[in-house]
């Protein structure tokens, strides 16, 4: 079956996900819909499913996207929202994000394409626990107006930042105050240079993901006691060569240190 019929409207007492093309605004009691294209009227028929719990949302566009907006803000039970750019949407940009307004209590946002720049209200999503940034590819680090959410759990930034480095700039003393995983990935990265004393007080795991140009890991990062694994895909022969001499003394206090087997 490749579309669900009409009348999938008239199962108005429907509470669990499915995939529909339209006609989902009489489902007055959805908790979760997945997967739905930002077209064909379906941005202003989420504003009835006023009990919905999880969105995902693809093809998001500047067409569509004030409608789209103005329907997300009204969800107040939301806590799980994912919003993608139209394909290719590693390479293509979201729209403008200022206008929008999370819902109150929402805990994971998940945004996949490119952003001018990070939104002004996202400091503002205290209940925030996850957050992943896909192909950003912003031009500033986004940790600036982030690091100060007090219930960020998990942190994402997949191809987010453009950067060769990362400065200590990214975290100040105290930042991150609850944050156990950080997920990076940057085929840019080269380095990290410091973590400042205080940073990261609750960092549990550290990850980074297709960082082949990664040759120097932060100095400071001895200093979080808290760290239990460190894991590095596709570890360069530079940063192999250091953490196994000189520079091992950032990373022995670490219980689990794993990379992939491309050493280059």
């Amino acid at each position: 079956m490749e579309y669900l019929p009409d009348e999938v409207g008239d199962l108005v007492h429907l509470n669990d996900g499915i995939r529909v093309p339209r006609g989902i605004g009489t489902l007055a009691n959805l908790h979760t819909c997945t997967g739905i294209c930002s077209g064909a009227g379906i941005p202003g028929e989420l504003s009835s499913l006023t009990q919905l719990r999880k969105l995902d949302v693809h093809e998001v566009s500047d067409d569509h996207a004030g409608e789209l907006f103005a329907s997300i803000i009204k969800l107040e039970n939301l806590v799980f929202l994912s919003l993608t750019a139209e394909p290719p949407w590693s390479v293509t940009l979201l729209p403008e994000l200022e206008p929008f307004s999370p819902p109150p209590h929402l805990q994971k946002l998940i945004l996949r394409g490119g952003l001018v720049e990070m939104p002004n209200w996202l400091p503002s999503v205290e209940n925030l626990t996850i957050l992943e940034l896909r192909h950003s590819n912003l031009l500033e680090e986004p940790s600036s107006v982030l690091q100060y959410l007090p219930k960020l759990k998990h942190l994402t930034l997949w191809e987010a930042y453009k950067a060769k480095l990362i400065g200590k700039e990214f975290c100040d003393g105290g930042g991150f105050p609850e944050l156990k995983a950080l997920k990076i990935a940057s085929k840019n990265l080269v380095e990290w240079t410091k973590i400042v004393n205080g940073a990261f007080p609750s960092l549990r795991y550290l990850g980074f993901y297709g960082c082949r140009k990664l040759r120097f890991l932060p100095e400071g990062l001895q200093n979080i006691s808290t760290i239990q694994e460190l894991f590095v895909g596709a570890l360069h022969s530079d940063l192999a060569r250091r953490l196994n001499g000189k520079e091992n003394y950032k990373i022995e206090h670490i219980s689990k240190f794993h990379w992939r087997s491309e050493i280059f």
